[in-house]
């Protein structure tokens, strides 16, 4: 990866923050990386580590190769319109708005642009989250690896089909657990085996899952995640009525 590559964030919350401390952690200069956000609110942890810092999303496509869109769903559509006519083919332009599908993205955004959907989640911000990307149409191959380069240092990185892509904003992006991933991750043992070598018998912990099977953890847990993820679909159904509008 070219340690010169330009990279932008549009949106200042908490996952644009996450990536952009991963991303300093590998080879990315702190001086070619640049955010643009509305307010001043959220700027200030940004300029702590270096990063440039503006409220003008056009001068931050302007000045960057890949660009992350990390804005709230409901401004996706008029983020996009705002800087469309600066998008060229040197970009690659990444979404991290849950629920807002690449056909939505493609149809905002000029003919043959190379967009990519990103859904990571808060461990980001420690380096240990769990990021899932989907390319579009016009994204090659190695427009996903110089992605998976650029964030590795995030914690971990898939490629998938986008149909995924919901499922894990309700699995990872919503119910977050890095601990016990990273473990289960290194160990290479069945999760049940995990449980049971930490369940000392008559133990606090047998105790506590006790507890949590008597009162239908599984079941919530179930309808938790099944609950997020209709919910990201939802917010992409919204999306995409705005963008036709």
């Amino acid at each position: 990866m070219d340690s010169q590559l330009k990279i932008g964030f549009i949106g200042a919350g908490n996952m644009a923050f996450g990536i952009a401390k991963g991303i300093l952690a590998g080879n990315v200069l702190p001086v070619n990386v640049r955010v643009s956000a509305p307010s001043s609110r959220n700027l200030g942890r940004f300029q702590e580590l270096g990063i440039a810092v503006t409220h003008s999303n056009v001068e931050v496509v302007s000045g960057s190769d890949v660009v992350f869109v990390a804005v709230k769903p409901h401004l996706v559509s008029p983020v996009l319109n705002e800087i469309s006519l600066h998008v060229t083919d040197r970009h690659i332009i990444v979404s991290v708005a849950a629920g807002v599908t690449l056909t939505t993205l493609e149809e905002l955004l000029p003919e043959n642009s190379v967009v990519i959907r990103l859904m990571p989640n808060l461990p980001c911000m420690v380096q240990e989250g769990a990021l899932l990307f989907s390319r579009g149409t016009h994204a090659k191959q190695e427009d996903g690896a110089l992605l998976h380069s650029l964030l590795h240092r995030c914690g971990l990185v898939e490629e998938g089909p986008e149909a995924w892509i919901d499922i894990h904003t309700g699995l990872s992006g919503s119910g977050v657990a890095f601990g016990a991933g990273r473990l289960l991750r290194e160990s290479e043992k069945h999760p049940a085996q995990l449980r049971s070598e930490v369940c000392t018998p008559g133990g606090t912990t047998i105790y506590g899952l006790h507890t949590l099977e008597q009162g239908g953890v599984r079941a919530a847990t179930m309808s938790a995640v099944e609950s997020a993820t209709v919910r990201a679909r939802e917010l992409g159904q919204k999306s995409a009525a705005a963008s036709r509008k």
